[in-house]
């Protein structure tokens, strides 16, 4: 039997895979992945919280937000869907929801979704960006998989919560996505190691938004 990465991708005994995979596999920056499937897992079932909706609601929510946006940029790049390979992300969906079931409600502030889900679109949003560069995507469309990453997931958790989506508020959201995956995307094309690259990335994209939701800042509207 060949051995697999986290991507299953063959490892040995089998087709040779390209070095820029094979190094992405075995860095660090998986590390995110798992981290913002958590954490977006988190915000969706504190989303349930908020509906007071039931166990299995609230399981639902969490997979759902965790890896909606993860599910849409693979099919996009033609990578396997991540989570159909391992059980580690579903269960991380599926154990944050029950641990948010049965933490009180004090725990999660009214801006605990906010929060969360700002982290959560920094670190999936340079993972997404660095998991299709991996694939061989260029630049710009890598850049973009970040975005995609770190949005999808959200607008499935309000179009299931029946709330507007964060995306067409002026709030500075998708443009901290930006900044995060444009940031590594930018970093590591000038030859910067990926792991510092990342780190830089993430606080930049998280900066930002954490900016945005303490000033309340946003985009311009449109004006004739």
């Amino acid at each position: 039997m060949p051995g697999f990465s986290v991507f299953n991708t063959p490892l040995q005994n089998g087709p040779m895979i390209p070095p820029a995979l094979q190094a992405f596999s075995s860095s660090a920056l998986p590390v995110l992945d798992i981290a913002g499937t958590i954490v977006f897992a988190i915000s969706g079932a504190i989303e349930a919280a908020r509906a007071r909706l039931t166990i299995v609601t609230f399981m639902f929510f969490a997979a759902i937000t965790g890896v909606g946006g993860g599910t849409v940029r693979d099919l996009l790049i033609g990578a396997p869907v991540f989570w159909m390979h391992t059980s580690v992300p579903i269960t991380a969906c599926l154990l944050s929801a029950i641990a948010v079931w049965f933490t009180p409600t004090r725990f999660w502030p009214a801006r605990a979704v906010e929060w969360f889900d700002g982290l959560g679109i920094a670190a999936y949003g340079v993972f997404g960006s660095a998991k299709a560069l991996a694939y061989g995507i260029p630049l710009i469309p890598a850049a973009l998989m970040g975005i995609v990453s770190a949005c999808m997931g959200g607008i499935f958790r309000d179009m299931l919560a029946g709330v507007p989506s964060i995306i067409i508020r002026p709030e500075l959201y998708i443009t901290a996505v930006a900044l995060a995956s444009g940031t590594y995307v930018s970093l590591t094309a000038l030859g910067l190691n990926t792991s510092l690259a990342a780190m830089i990335a993430v606080v930049a994209g998280f900066s930002l938004r954490a900016v945005a939701l303490i000033k309340g800042l946003g985009l311009p509207h449109y004006k004739r």
